[in-house]
């Protein structure tokens, strides 16, 4: 992998946010001895300076591939970043204290790639859960489950994948629940003439009473 150390340098200053930072004892590669540093980790990137407010980090640690341990050495409050594979080192540092050493850990381990890619797809999994949780609690519960939000045009065509409240046979409303297995389809003039037929037979019979009414009212003229 190519890392281009101007820019790698300029992100180690700038003002992006900084996940942790502060003073640790690093182990030297050839001089075991312990040296000072201070330690400035950015997402999966671990910078390291000679001191703090330096405008150039010493180096840097990539935290890909690598597991966070503690060292078996009798040193207190040590960890190691270990690299598994051929010729990788290790880098082995020490903090002040006990809670200082479990911090700095915890935030190493979960800075890592495979790490949040981990806890992407446990998001994942909790978020299906929840949304899996009203429809098992309306099963264990008994209640009803609520309908799809749909809205359909009464005088479209329905799909066979959506069954109507009621059909019109011979005339008459009957409950679908008896023939759901076959739900007809009615068009807008089969509509019309279902409703409009009782519609027509009381006007009709209305317009038969006024005729009625009109003529007895021209023959009591007549009389007159």
């Amino acid at each position: 992998m190519k890392i281009n150390e101007k820019n790698l340098c300029a992100f180690a200053v700038s003002a992006t946010p900084v996940d942790k930072e502060g003073y640790l004892n690093k182990k030297g590669e050839v001089n075991k001895n312990f040296q000072k540093r201070y330690f400035v980790l950015k997402g999966n990137l671990l910078f390291y300076f000679d001191k703090k407010g330096d405008k150039e980090p010493v180096g840097v640690v990539i935290l890909e591939g690598c597991t966070i341990e503690l060292t078996e050495d009798d040193e207190m409050f040590c960890f190691k970043i270990e690299f598994h594979g051929t010729n990788n080192r290790s880098y082995v540092l020490g903090a002040e204290s006990q809670e200082s050493m479990e911090q700095w850990m915890k935030a190493l381990a979960c800075a890592g790639y495979d790490y949040m890619k981990l806890m992407v797809a446990e998001l994942q999994r909790q978020l299906a859960d929840i949304e899996d949780t009203p429809n098992q609690l309306s099963q264990v519960v008994g209640s009803p489950i609520p309908p799809p939000r749909q809205r359909h045009n009464p005088f479209n065509k329905l799909d066979n994948n959506h069954q109507r409240s009621h059909s019109f046979r011979s005339g008459r409303i009957e409950d679908t629940t008896r023939h759901s297995e076959s739900p007809q389809k009615v068009s807008f003039r089969e509509l019309h003439n279902f409703y409009g037929r009782p519609i027509l037979t009381d006007f009709n019979a209305w317009k038969h009473e006024q005729r009625k009414k009109m003529e007895k009212h021209e023959t009591n003229l007549i009389m007159f």
